[in-house]
């Protein structure tokens, strides 16, 4: 088993680089993205917004963390980072799905001047 281990690890200009490194990056770079989707839906609604992208990816990218550090790397400071904001974020993405009626202004294009 430790030598499929070993083939899974290895180094990428100086960086360790593993299969769970690549779920915390991906958790990162999805939590991330989370601002960006605002301010383009906020642009183009031209007041602040928070469209359904948001807590989709505040939702993914927080459980993607969660498991990261939960399971690999058993960091407390990690787990509870990623785990008290995560009942938020699946509450409002269980709205917005349960509840399609009205459409947020920030997906919808920018009106004509």
């Amino acid at each position: 088993m430790s030598w499929l281990h070993s083939l899974a690890d290895g180094t990428f200009f100086g960086l360790s680089v593993n299969g769970w490194k690549f779920v915390g990056w991906t958790g990162n770079v999805i939590f991330g993205a989370r601002f960006f989707i605002q301010w383009i839906a906020s642009e183009r609604a031209r007041k602040s917004i928070i469209p359904v992208g948001f807590w989709e990816c505040s939702a993914l990218g927080s459980l993607l963390l969660l498991v990261y550090f939960a399971v690999y790397r058993r960091d407390s400071v990690g787990v509870l980072s990623a785990l008290f904001p995560l009942p938020i974020y699946l509450r409002n993405v269980y709205f917005v799905w349960t509840h399609r009626s009205p459409k947020h202004p920030g997906n919808a294009p920018r009106p004509a001047e």
